[in-house]
C-alpha cells in the first residue's frame, strides 16, 4: 500500500494532530512527513498529499509588486517546498487535501491569489477568524457550502459550525479550482464573501481545500464532528481506490 505524504513545518506536531484523524478514518498504510530541507520522496510511491496548516505565504507568488503585510509571518521555506510539490502532485493526479495554509498553498500553486490579512481586507474584528487552539477548538462561525458542490456531496451537510485560526484567505481562485464554501458574514464589496473551501473543477480529480481545522474536530459529536470525519474518510477512501 502506498503512503500518505504529509507536508508540514513540525513533524511531531503533525503526527499529534493529523495522524489520529487519518487513522480514525481507516488508513492503515504508511506516512511520510515532509519538512523544508528534506529530500523529496518518489511520488510514484505516494498515494495522496496532505498539506497541513502553518504560517503565511509570501505575496510574491501571486504578485511580485505586492508588499508583505505588516501582520504576516511568512514561511518562505515551506513556500519553496510546497509550491513545486503541489504542482508535481497535480501533474500525477494524486488526491490532495489542503487544510488552512494547505488550502491557501494549493490555490497559490495552481495560479490563485490570497487576501493577506482578513481583518484588514474585510474590516472585521481580528478575533472573528482567529480563536481557539489545536487542543481546545472553538466553534465560532458557520460555513455555507454550495449545494451543487462536490464537497457538499461528500460531507452531507450544507451548513455547519467550524473552528477558525487564520488571517490569510483565498482571494482569486486558481483556474483549475472553484469555490465550494464561504463564511457569508465576512464580506468584501469587491471580492465577495470569505472563501472557506475550494475544490477541483474536474470531477475526475480528488482535490479539496478547507480553511478550518477538521483534524481538531473529529472527536466531536454533531455536524462539526461528522463533517470533519467525513473529510478524512473521503480522502483515505480515494487513496485506497487509486
Amino acid at each position: 500500500m502506498s503512503s500518505i505524504l504529509v507536508s508540514c513545518r513540525n513533524k511531531s506536531a503533525a503526527e499529534t494532530h493529523y495522524l489520529p484523524a487519518l487513522r480514525a478514518a481507516g488508513w492503515v498504510g504508511g506516512f511520510h512527513f515532509l519538512t523544508p530541507g528534506d529530500a523529496l520522496p518518489d511520488l510514484a510511491e505516494v498515494g495522496g498529499l496532505l498539506l497541513t496548516g502553518g504560517d503565511d505565504i509570501h505575496p510574491r507568488h501571486w504578485d511580485p509588486a505586492e508588499a508583505v503585510h505588516r501582520e504576516a509571518r511568512v514561511d518562505a521555506d515551506r513556500d519553496a517546498l510546497e509550491i513545486p510539490l503541489v504542482r508535481a502532485a497535480w501533474e500525477r493526479g494524486l488526491p490532495v487535501l489542503g487544510i488552512c495554509r494547505g488550502e491557501q498553498i494549493l490555490n497559490v500553486a495552481l495560479g490563485g491569489s490570497l487576501v493577506q490579512d482578513v481583518p484588514d481586507h474585510f474590516g472585521c474584528d481580528p478575533s472573528r477568524h482567529r480563536h481557539g487552539t489545536a487542543d481546545t477548538p472553538d466553534l465560532r462561525h458557520r460555513v455555507q457550502l454550495a449545494p451543487s458542490s462536490r464537497l457538499r456531496a461528500l460531507l452531507g451537510e450544507d451548513v455547519f459550525l467550524v473552528n477558525s485560526r487564520h488571517h490569510q484567505a483565498v482571494k482569486a481562485i486558481a483556474p483549475p479550482l472553484r469555490a465550494a464554501g464561504w463564511h457569508l458574514d465576512t464580506v468584501h464589496p469587491g471580492t465577495g464573501p470569505l472563501v472557506e473551501a475550494i475544490e477541483a473543477q474536474d470531477e475526475h480529480r480528488w482535490a479539496f481545500g478547507v480553511q478550518w481545522h477538521p483534524e481538531n474536530l473529529t472527536s466531536l459529536k454533531g455536524p462539526a464532528g461528522e463533517t470533519a470525519r467525513a473529510i478524512f474518510s473521503a480522502f483515505t477512501a480515494r487513496i485506497r481506490t487509486t
